[in-house]
């Protein structure tokens, strides 16, 4: 049985998130971004708010919603699997809110070597 990986996926409570932002405001995207002046949280606009670069990846989706990482965060980080999850506080930024005094926030794992080479690109 082939084994799927992706690059970023996310928890139930950021799926309800993403549901609930789609549902009052339309399409949305997320950008994770590099570098300490650009912080480490993810930012989630409306779709098409923030434009994408040429150097920008697209990791995938999540609950339908494209997510793209800066190039040069990509390579330091492309042997991970991301994981969109919500914290406590206002998000940071022009960050949309994802829900009442929430945040999106980044957890990361190492792939496995099979996990790696079963990528879902």
């Amino acid at each position: 049985m082939a084994m799927s990986v992706w690059r970023v996926v996310a928890t139930p409570t950021a799926l309800k998130a993403i549901s609930h932002l789609v549902a009052e405001r339309g399409a949305i995207m997320f950008f994770q971004s590099g570098g300490c002046c650009d912080g480490s949280l993810p930012m989630c606009f409306d779709n098409g708010e923030f434009i994408i670069g040429d150097h920008d990846v697209l990791l995938g989706t999540v609950g339908g919603c494209p997510f793209y990482i800066d190039g040069r965060q990509y390579e330091v980080w492309k042997h991970t699997q991301l994981i969109l999850d919500v914290g406590d506080g206002a998000p940071e930024g022009f960050s949309l809110a994802a829900g009442d005094d929430k945040h999106f926030v980044i957890k990361s794992r190492v792939l496995s070597a099979d996990e790696l080479a079963a990528l879902t690109d």
